[in-house]
């Protein structure tokens, strides 16, 4: 269903992205599972704005993106800044039992939820068991 390799891990972007708050980030945390015949993500994406979230398919590779701004008011002077700011790229391998042009994606309350159903060909499906009939032959 989804690949783990190198592009499902942390990318650059995702460290750039926490750089200035002094933390070394492993990447956008995520859930993936399987429920029926669809697959989830689940991505954290607190503090962003819905508007600035870009999901794309191109082949079998999934790209997130999205920005995290900071408000500039006049006259602040910020003492403490930690909350990080910038882009956030997250990129995950999918497996060709996932039917990608039917992903559907939500936002709420800072997690971006794709869902993503199972191709027909991928899913379970019942074999029927035929019986054959012998004639028994007799002596």
């Amino acid at each position: 269903m989804l690949l783990r390799t190198a592009p499902f891990r942390g990318f650059d972007a995702f460290d750039q992205f926490f750089a200035g708050a002094g933390v070394r980030a492993a990447g956008a945390p995520l859930d993936a599972y399987r429920d029926g015949d669809a697959f989830f993500v689940e991505i954290d994406l607190p503090g962003v704005d819905p508007a600035s979230i870009d999901a794309t398919v191109d082949g079998n590779v999934l790209t997130v993106r999205a920005e995290r701004t900071r408000t500039q008011r006049e006259g602040v002077r910020r003492v403490i800044t930690e909350r990080p700011t910038g882009t956030v790229t997250r990129r995950l391998v999918l497996g060709d039992a996932l039917d990608t042009d039917r992903l559907e994606a939500t936002y709420d309350a800072g997690v971006l939820t794709l869902r993503i159903p199972v191709a027909e060909k991928a899913r379970p499906r019942k074999i029927e068991i035929g019986t054959t009939q012998r004639e028994l032959a007799t002596a």
